[in-house]
């Protein structure tokens, strides 16, 4: 589980340790009548007796429904030597109670999407799956049995713990999670805010589990969480379902003490500097502010855009424009009680920290003297309130969201917050960095005395319950359709057609939440001779577009997307130029004008054109020492099958580095003139819009529009097996990566394919695979293990691909872990269980994806392309229904070959002896 973000969850053991409240055992409870306590825009919260506070979110227009479990508990409630304890706690609540079973097998062969995270002041589990009575039911009982009686064991802790420090390692290999977590550290001599979520590994490993179960039994209550539930359900059934599951659970005797330390106002400014190995420089200033309740939060959020947005940011303009920098970056951690907020530059090597220094403090800090502007207040704007409109359109991106609010002091911060950023003012904003921004509330590097310290006044926490005891809040955003996403029911609802010049489109149109739409077109072009050495240049010249068209410029543009509620991604993928976007209704017409304007009159800029070289080759650089890209690199290289210049080879660090650096600007634009054109073009819509209106608009700006070049498709090459065990050095990296892949004669539709599929689930795809139960839950040495089958639609041209991070110490256990499980998987086959549940876990996972405009109108544009209708989709879910366990073992066994394998190990193996053996 990551921090702040989401990751896998943990398995299950069953050794019993706390004392469990069984319904049998509990002490009798007076069940009160739940009571609506507030209902803002669509959402209502009640309270149990139990003191349980329960969020419904119903929304019909999605045929998914989420339940997020919200604890008021983080790493800011850890005491002395326990830090990291509610992390590791999180992790061991996927350990299982006396009565739930495996809860990692529970979840995956129910097709749930699942997961849980920590961060500084509370923890979070979430499940999303098709909506459903019985799957709501069985998820609400599951988190109210291990609410309370979860069991969290010595002979679970021991093998999470390798676990634990396997992410802790992950960590270690990013700059930028490094100098994060020095300079927090810096920032806060006495507050929690000053240690990494993730603990002190010395912490971690040395915790006692009378501790953890205290812990566990002091937060895990109702009094201390909130539970939401989001999407398409029966609010009045649900709300009884969890009056019945959680109201019987007690209300704690003891009381919760809310924490009390304060930091004192600073002396002076602080620095810190990290000497790692690496490609990349980082620049780092972090100003403390205040809580994220606190009204100035919203003045803060915008000065994140206002200084670091790309390409309107101040910084963007002062460092990277200025060929100082790469990139910048800011964020703002508003927390339950005074945070702070991160500014930081990414330079290339050949770039000086000592230049961006000054530059990058006086930008920040100058604002007295170079006040904030309208114009930048209504940029900002728009880009936060453009953000807050598309998670309340999601129900399952708002139901983790609000968790942050929830952390703050009251889930209706939220909306309470969007109302403060359109409130917003040039005063506010101005008045906020005037009193954070000062160098007596910096930390960058190093402690500078300073005879009148300038200290910057941090507000307490405002009283949250005053704040939102009124408010009302806005209409609740209007309901899209309750959608049938069954693949017969979407190629009944899907028109599909053809433009004047033979391009193809599907459009699906229906309604939804907050009318919006997605957008998937891809543009092909080309053949092999025609593409032969032009890799880079297709490249940089797809990377460019979004950088100035002969109207706008790349700020322009950032404007216009930002006024259409817009997003937009255009890449380059092989012979085909990606276009992938979201937008509303209202905005699609303007937006798919811009698309045009952007696809087929380009400006290439010279300066944005060195700008993207540089930041490309940046990358390049930061890559050179990373496992993961060194790892890749080595199989790709051993399992070559073209030339040095066909389109389809890979090349390596250096080759690209090289080949980046040689394309000339004028490239570009003969590139553009000779290959752009919509002639193969597949454009795919979801979403709410007028079908006759975007057909008519599609033809009027791509139907004309043509390639020079012939376009002839471009098919993969089965390279032969070239078995190998690659050993890649990477130099004090605290993690190491382990890939492989073994080429496959077989095709997306051949007779085969969905047996792989089933296996390869069971073998490395789902949560409860036998390489992650291996490697993860029995051996406890990786955080992240898996494998994965793929195929082209045209041609025999498929692998079956392994992966695995682990410490370099731990490479020989992972070798004899994924040889053993090969074997073993090969001799015994799989089980019945185990394919019913890869069964039940796919189809669900076909499910819910079929339920994402985003991920279907991507589906729709594939389909254009392979010339295959959700047919084809609805006759690939019956194969996998009815393969039974000799058809999978079969196929496993024709075509999983470990003796064939290409392995790569990237890591720092000379500087760590084997696990169990002593340092030289």
């Amino acid at each position: 589980m990551r921090l702040k973000t989401l990751s896998l969850l943990l398995a299950l053991a069953l050794s019993p340790a706390l004392p469990v409240h069984a319904e049998t055992a509990a002490p009798a409870v007076q069940r009160a009548q739940t009571l609506p306590y507030a209902s803002v825009e669509g959402i209502s919260e009640y309270r149990l007796a139990n003191g349980l506070r329960v969020l419904l979110a119903p929304d019909d227009s999605k045929p998914t429904t989420t339940v997020n479990l919200t604890y008021l508990v983080g790493s800011r409630h850890e005491g002395y030597g326990e830090t990291g304890m509610a992390h590791l706690l999180e992790h061991m609540l996927f350990k299982g109670t006396p009565t739930s079973g495996n809860l990692m097998s529970e979840l995956s062969k129910r097709g749930m999407q699942f997961n849980g995270s920590t961060f500084f002041d509370r923890t979070n589990y979430y499940e999303t799956f098709p909506a459903d009575p019985a799957s709501l039911d069985w998820a609400l009982a599951m988190e109210a049995d291990r609410m309370v009686n979860s069991k969290v064991a010595r002979s679970d802790l021991d093998t999470e713990f390798s676990v634990v420090r396997n992410e802790m390692e992950q960590g270690e290999n990013n700059p930028a999670n490094v100098l994060w977590k020095q300079l927090s550290a810096i920032t806060f001599d006495w507050h929690n805010y000053g240690h990494s979520t993730i603990g002190a590994r010395s912490d971690v490993e040395k915790v006692r589990i009378e501790n953890l179960q205290a812990f566990y039994r002091k937060y895990y209550q109702p009094d201390n969480a909130v539970l939401l539930v989001s999407g398409k359900f029966d609010p009045a059934r649900a709300l009884a379902r969890i009056e019945a599951v959680f109201g019987k659970i007690p209300r704690p005797q003891r009381e919760l003490v809310p924490t009390w330390t304060e930091e004192p106002q600073r002396d002076g400014e602080r620095e810190v500097t990290v000497r790692r190995v690496g490609d990349t420089q980082l620049a780092a200033t972090l100003y403390r502010t205040a809580a994220g309740s606190h009204p100035d939060s919203a003045a803060l959020q915008a000065l994140a855009v206002i200084l670091a947005d790309t390409p309107n940011g101040r910084l963007y303009q002062s460092l990277v424009r200025a060929h100082k920098a790469v990139g910048v970056s800011a964020m703002p951690f508003e927390l339950a009680e005074p945070g702070y907020i991160l500014f930081m530059a990414e330079l290339s090597k050949r770039q000086s920290l000592a230049e961006v220094r000054p530059i990058l403090q006086a930008s920040v800090e100058a604002i007295r003297a170079k006040p904030i502007t309208a114009a930048e207040l209504k940029r900002a704007k728009a880009a936060l309130l453009k953000d807050i409109d598309q998670t309340l359109n999601d129900p399952q991106r708002l139901a983790v969201q609000l968790s942050e609010s929830i952390a703050q002091g009251d889930w209706r911060l939220y909306f309470l917050q969007r109302d403060r950023i359109e409130a917003l003012t040039v005063a506010d904003v101005q008045r906020a960095a005037e009193n954070y921004f000062k160098p007596s509330n910096r930390s960058y590097g190093q402690f500078i005395p300073t005879a009148q310290p300038d200290r910057a006044v941090i507000p307490p926490v405002p009283d949250v319950a005053a704040m939102v005891k009124d408010y009302k809040g806005k209409a609740a955003v209007a309901a899209g359709e309750a959608f049938d996403a069954s693949p017969a029911n979407i190629e009944a609802r899907t028109r599909r057609g053809r433009l004047a010049n033979g391009a193809k489109f599907a459009l699906l149109a229906k309604q939804t939440r907050g009318n919006a739409v997605h957008g998937a077109f891809s543009f092909s072009f080309g053949d092999a001779d025609s593409l032969r050495g032009q890799a880079a240049t297709a490249q940089l010249a797809a990377n460019m577009l979004e950088r100035g068209s002969r109207k706008l410029g790349r700020a322009a543009i950032a404007d216009q997307l930002n006024a259409l509620q817009a997003s937009l991604d255009i890449g380059q993928d092989g012979q085909d130029l990606q276009v992938r976007f979201k937008t509303t209704r209202q905005n699609l017409p303007a937006l798919l004008d811009l698309i045009a304007e952007l696809l087929q009159q380009p400006a290439f800029p010279a300066d944005e054109f060195e700008q993207l070289k540089r930041q490309a080759l940046a990358g390049i650089d930061a890559s050179r020492g990373e496992p993961q890209a060194l790892a890749g690199q080595a199989v790709s290289q051993q399992l070559n099958a073209y030339a040095r210049d066909d389109i389809r080879y890979s090349p390596t660090l250096d080759e690209s580095y090289r080949d980046i650096a040689g394309v000339k600007l004028d490239a570009l634009r003969r590139f553009h003139q000779q290959f752009y054109g919509a002639g193969h073009a597949q454009l795919a819509l979801v979403g709410d819009f007028d079908d006759a209106a975007v057909r008519a608009r599609l033809d009027q700006l791509f139907g004309r529009w043509n390639s020079k070049a012939a376009y002839r498709r471009v098919d993969g090459l089965l390279p032969p097996p070239k078995p190998a065990s690659l050993s890649v050095a990477t130099p004090d990296k605290a993690n190491a990566v382990y890939s492989a892949s073994l080429p496959l004669a077989i095709s997306d539709d051949s007779p085969d394919y969905p047996a792989l599929l089933l296996a390869n689930e069971i073998l490395g795809g789902g949560a409860q695979s036998r390489l992650l139960t291996r490697l993860r839950q029995q051996d406890g040495i990786s955080y992240g293990a898996g494998s994965g089958v793929d195929a082209a639609s045209f041609g025999k041209v498929g692998a079956w691909r392994m992966g695995a991070i682990f410490a370099p110490q731990n490479l020989d256990k992972l070798k004899r872990g994924v040889a053993e499980e090969l074997a073993r998987l090969l001799r015994d086959g799989v089980t019945a269980q185990e394919l019913a549940e890869a069964k039940q876990g796919l189809l669900r996972t076909y499910q819910v994806a079929l339920a994402q405009d985003g991920p279907l109108s991507d589906l729709l544009q594939r389909q254009l392309w392979q010339g295959r209708t959700m047919a084809f989709t609805q006759e690939r879910l019956a194969t996998l229904d009815r393969l039974t366990v000799d058809d999978v073992n079969a196929a496993l066994r024709k075509y999983l070959k470990p003796e064939l394998l290409t392995q790569a190990y990237a890591g720092d193996f000379a500087a760590k002896p084997a696990a169990g053996q002593p340092a030289p």
